[in-house]
């Protein structure tokens, strides 16, 4: 049913778990899965640095799918997390988003992340909200 589900991670446990029930439905569907990071362009970090935190994050959530026989390709790119995914989704033929409700930074640790409210809204595909 699902052939491609991406799985957005910024490394917060929201994202982990989304991370994991992603992973699931791929082995479950013998789906493909994609993990992606969007080192968020608005903010003002060195870029080797955030890249380095982008890199390792999936490596991490790469690591985990293989332990559970999945090979997930990784996407990083630089981009406004809460606006360009509905591209990304296209560009990766996505046909379901997996994605945690929460991030990691400012208010979104108290109301449903921007990132998340947004997907709900501008994807065509299905969207898996996890907490």
């Amino acid at each position: 049913m699902f052939k491609t589900i991406i799985v957005p991670t910024d490394g917060s446990k929201f994202a982990e778990k989304a991370e994991d029930v992603a992973i699931s439905i791929a082995k479950n569907f013998n789906g493909k899965l994609v993990v992606l990071h969007v080192i968020d362009e608005k903010l003002i970090y060195p870029f080797e640095v955030l890249e380095d935190e982008g890199k390792n994050i999936l490596k991490n959530a790469s690591k985990k799918a293989e332990e559970q026989g999945i090979t997930a390709d990784t996407v990083l790119i630089v981009g406004d997390p809460t606006h360009d995914m509905s591209k990304i989704v296209e560009k990766t033929g996505a046909d379901l988003v997996v994605i945690g409700t929460h991030g990691k930074t400012g208010l979104e640790k108290f109301l449903m992340g921007s990132v998340a409210e947004n997907v709900t809204k501008t994807v065509e595909v299905p969207v898996l909200l996890v907490k």
